[in-house]
């Protein structure tokens, strides 16, 4: 997972994430304390469909395609940018992610470590409260989305 970055550095680049908004001084430190700095290539799978989610991620910097296996095919879902959440199978058990996520471009990511972050959040309940609902924001959404995309590309025959 490198570069490595300093914890200021770390404390610095979450303040900034929009999903994070609004979490208090005590919220975001233990939120530093589970961030660690990732990089990945073009066409580098941050994680595959199945496999254990043992990280959130909070997209920096980049391009990250969703993607779901279909057949023998990859295809795609929605495509994440600088700003957007990776992840919410880190706190759903058996904690396996539902979906490919690929790098399409250079892609610079805060990864949380979800062992630790589903530890704060149960020692620090209000901690819990704020990231589930943001979660849940982030799932109405795509879930608008998809509904959307398969509106348009469904034409029923009248």
């Amino acid at each position: 997972m490198p570069p490595t970055k300093e914890r200021a550095d770390i404390e610095r680049l979450l303040a900034q994430q929009p999903f994070l908004r609004g979490l208090d001084g005590p919220q975001m430190e233990l939120l530093v304390d589970c961030a660690a700095y990732t990089q990945f290539e073009p066409g580098q799978f941050i994680c595959r469909e199945g496999d254990r989610a043992d990280h959130f991620h909070l997209i920096h910097h980049g391009r990250v395609a969703l993607e779901m296996s279909q057949e023998e095919n990859q295809v795609a879902v929605q495509s994440l940018e600088a700003g957007d959440v990776l992840g919410w199978s880190w706190l759903v058990p058996p904690y396996r992610w539902r979906f490919n996520a690929r790098a399409v471009e250079s892609t610079n990511t805060l990864a949380l470590d979800a062992k630790r972050l589903r530890n704060h959040c149960e020692e620090n309940h209000e901690l819990g409260y704020q990231l589930l609902i943001r979660l849940v924001q982030v799932m109405t959404q795509r879930l608008e989305t998809t509904r959307h995309q398969l509106q348009a590309n469904t034409r029923l025959p009248r």
